[in-house]
């Protein structure tokens, strides 16, 4: 398995990334409002955009960022903080029950995903078995929050057609004049607009927030 190959700096990515959880679960234990929740994400993808241009045009060199950044990542915005713009976007745009899926979908499929798949370069595809595990991941943490608002059969079709947007973005990088799609900032809202969608068409529960 992949897994056993994972070095210490790539766990530490991905405990990091899956740290973000903590932040969504604010709002899914009701201690902000949905409201409060956007403007938490506001600041924080202030404070990534701030110190993205501190290190990538003044030269700000912690030394957290040579442990925790990929070399491709040394000229170019990196995750955290495409990361923290995507689920920010979806929080402002969509209803929750699109948009706190949506985020976990990258905050806990794709560390999972990712630590199956290390093996493979940043724009090659993952295998079978790897995007297996991230539809799953992504339909378990999505069910439970469209279903109950939309019903077993439109919030079990938006379930489906998110995570299977999920998958698709977390698995098959496109490339754009040279530059890898990075999926911390395609997951969250291609997952939002596929259940939306189903949503819209259904008429069975609000999309925008």
């Amino acid at each position: 398995m992949a897994l056993a190959r994972v070095s210490t700096a790539e766990l530490q990515r991905r405990l990091v990334h899956a740290s973000g959880t903590g932040l969504v679960l604010l709002y899914v234990f009701s201690v902000v409002t949905w409201a409060q929740f956007g403007r938490l994400m506001l600041f924080a993808a202030a404070v990534a955009a701030v110190l993205e241009t501190l290190r990538l045009f003044v030269g700000l060199d912690w030394a957290i960022y040579d442990r925790l950044t990929r070399p491709y990542e040394e000229t170019n915005v990196a995750g955290y903080a495409l990361y923290m713009f995507s689920i920010t976007a979806v929080a402002l745009v969509f209803a929750p029950h699109l948009a706190v899926p949506a985020a976990l979908m990258l905050t806990i499929g794709d560390p999972i995903s990712g630590l199956l798949g290390t093996t493979r370069e940043a724009d090659e595809a993952k295998r079978v078995e790897t995007l297996g595990a991230m539809f799953l991941v992504c339909l378990l943490v999505s069910a439970p929050f469209l279903v109950p608002v939309a019903g077993a059969v439109a919030g079990g079709a938006a379930s489906v057609a998110a995570a299977l947007a999920a998958t698709l973005a977390d698995g098959f990088k496109p490339v754009i004049a040279g530059y890898v799609v990075d999926d911390n900032l395609s997951i969250p809202p291609v997952a939002a607009v596929a259940g939306g969608v189903v949503l819209a068409v259904a008429g069975a529960a609000p999309v925008v927030g």
